[in-house]
């Protein structure tokens, strides 16, 4: 099969993606490469997400179909349309919203590639002919990467793909912040996991790993996906761009921005459930590392910040704060798990 013939299935989760899900949709539509099937898993959004996207299609004369997630087992490729939303019935956070689409996808023959996009990224018009092209040229892989550039930050790189410090489990994204005429691709043997945020999935990788892991609820689930991969290779395809907001509905941390309380929990908690799950000798280095980051917070009158990152940090419930901005039905998927090997 050659690359234009190659079809990508697109999963998207949302969740209070209200304010940007329009312009990804959009630019997934204005794509040089087709066919391309959009998968919108939305995890119960509380605002009008779901609305938008039908209020769109519908403006815009795309396709729609839309599904429950419970009732998707049976669904084939005439199923789905241009854009297809499943409702998951729940926030089943991050890698929960992944999966369902996945499982969807997985299960149709037709589709050969699986793309993973945030609801806040914009492709841009020949990115999927990047991917397909690279996945062509590259051969057996098991996860793909492009370059995602910052849309706040005048065009500034985001990731090129990341390493992970197996003593503290702290992620890096590599080219981080620097400007894309100044910043060489990194050489494949070098990454150790593809931001969740843009990244493509071949369907060896999915018959061979499996699913994401979901006791993460929120960070580290692509970095353990990539970690699982056995001999399959990562690879970032250099002409595949997309441009990310990043943390919007949930506070990440941006170049100049500290992350919210939210985000802080689970990016402590989830480094320690990381360290432990393959680098339990490294827990010691882990904890005193998350303890000079904890000093740091502290020192920058960053309380709430510091007080979510310590309760993180010990696996912990989240500060009451923390817990409130999910509803009820979330909490025990979110902080109910101890995190299983």
């Amino acid at each position: 099969m050659n690359n234009q013939q190659k079809t990508f299935g697109v999963v998207i989760v949302t969740y209070r993606s209200g304010d940007v899900i329009e312009a990804c949709l959009s630019s997934l539509m204005k794509m040089t490469h087709q066919p391309i099937r959009v998968l919108v898993c939305d995890n119960a959004s509380p605002d009008d997400t779901v609305d938008i996207v039908r209020r769109w299609a519908e403006t815009t004369g795309t396709s729609l179909a839309e599904y429950q997630s419970s009732g998707s087992e049976g669904l084939s490729y005439s199923d789905l349309r241009d854009v297809t939303i499943i409702n998951t019935g729940g926030n089943l956070g991050y890698a929960g919203g992944v999966n369902a689409g996945l499982k969807i996808l997985h299960r149709i023959p037709e589709i050969d590639l699986f793309w993973v996009l945030n609801p806040d990224a914009e492709p841009e018009p020949d990115t999927a002919s990047a991917f397909a092209e690279h996945a062509a040229e590259f051969g057996e892989f098991g996860l793909m990467g492009g370059r995602i550039l910052y849309s706040e930050e005048l065009g500034r790189i985001q990731s090129d793909g990341g390493r992970v410090n197996p003593w503290t489990g702290q992620c890096r994204n590599l080219n981080q912040g620097l400007l894309p005429d100044a910043a060489s691709f990194p050489r494949n043997e070098t990454l150790d996991f593809i931001s969740g945020a843009n990244v493509v999935a071949s369907r060896r990788f999915l018959d061979s790993v499996g699913l994401m892991k979901e006791d993460y609820f929120l960070y580290y689930e692509e970095v353990d996906w990539a970690q699982r991969r056995g001999e399959l290779k990562l690879t970032v395809a250099p002409k595949a761009v997309v441009h990310h907001i990043g943390g919007t509905a949930i506070g990440s941390g941006a170049v100049g921005r500290l992350a919210s309380p939210f985000a802080t929990y689970f990016n402590f908690r989830n480094r320690m459930r990381f360290v432990r799950r393959f680098h339990p000798w490294s827990l010691p280095t882990a904890g005193t590392f998350a303890a000079l980051k904890i000093g740091q917070l502290l020192l920058a009158r960053a309380y709430p910040e510091a007080y979510a990152a310590l309760r993180g940090t010990l696996q912990l419930s989240p500060p009451s704060g923390v817990a409130k901005i999910l509803p009820q039905d979330a909490r025990e998927l979110a902080f109910g798990r101890a995190g299983r090997n």
